[in-house]
């Protein structure tokens, strides 16, 4: 059930291939194992895509298949699973991750209005910054290990039950 699930919503493998950012990646993204979904590498590709998803940087496709092309687990699901952080969910996503490392770290969180600018960025970077990457750090992680049993579990349930429900018949 997983497994048919999962490949239900990964994106195509030829579209993948395809990607100019990827061809970084040279003939690496021909190797059989990225593309294989078992249980080992469906788990390993939702750790590496959640822990992407909470990275402040703009290249997350391209460092989630790089990690996924080091780690040997399913490329097309790690690269999906960046998209939990899109522009819709990653304000409340860092602003979370934000309050979280002010609150590990001890320092009162900073109110501010935002604005468009290089001055403004530069200017609370400095100050945001280190809550910020804590709080990303610390729900990567937790993501990460979280969607790792998560699958793990869910798909030994799901080999248990039609063992069983084969066993009935």
């Amino acid at each position: 059930m997983p497994k048919k699930l999962i490949k239900r919503f990964l994106p195509d493998r030829e579209l993948i291939k395809r990607q100019k950012a990827l061809k970084i990646f040279g003939n690496v993204l021909y190797n059989p194992n990225l593309w294989c979904l078992n249980r080992r590498s469906a788990a390993g590709a939702f750790a590496i895509g959640l822990f992407m998803a909470f990275v402040p940087l703009p290249s997350q496709m391209i460092m989630s298949a790089g990690l996924a092309i080091l780690c040997g687990v399913n490329l097309p699901l790690s690269i999906a699973l960046v998209w939990v952080s899109n522009p819709i969910t990653m304000p409340v996503l860092f602003y979370f991750a934000y309050k979280l490392g002010a609150w590990v770290l001890s320092e009162p969180p900073q109110h501010f209005h935002f604005e468009l600018s290089w001055d403004f960025i530069a200017n609370q970077m400095s100050s945001i910054a280190p809550p910020l990457l804590v709080g990303c750090t610390i729900c990567g992680i937790v993501c990460a290990v979280i969607g790792y049993f998560g699958i793990h579990g869910l798909w030994r349930y799901s080999v248990v039950r039609s063992w069983q429900k084969r066993q009935l018949k």
